[in-house]
């Protein structure tokens, strides 16, 4: 009986486990899109600050290209903001392991 009992806890004790894996999975893949949507923010933020940047002191005529320029540039400056600080904070982590 006692065995019986045990194999019935270990058995439990595997579906909470198991259970705790796909929460985990799932945990991991929200963050993934947090990830994904906060990128595709900044980005709609970066067009939004140059183009009112462009058209705040601009005539009616405004070069389609030279705004697309300073967008895409102000993205990639964007971007290797974000690396940078993506490393910053690894480089915490690994700091803080050893």
């Amino acid at each position: 009986q006692n065995e019986k009992e045990l194999q019935d806890v270990v058995k439990q004790q595997e579906e909470k486990m198991l259970h705790l894996i796909d929460k985990s999975g799932e945990v991991t893949r929200l963050k993934g899109e947090v990830s994904q949507l906060k990128r595709s923010l900044q980005r709609a933020e970066t067009e939004a600050k140059v183009l009112w940047e462009e058209m705040r002191g601009q005539e009616p005529k405004v070069d389609a290209t030279y705004v697309q320029e300073r967008v895409l540039l102000r993205q990639e400056v964007d971007k290797l903001r974000l690396l940078l600080l993506e490393k910053e904070d690894e480089n915490l982590v690994l700091s803080d392991k050893y």
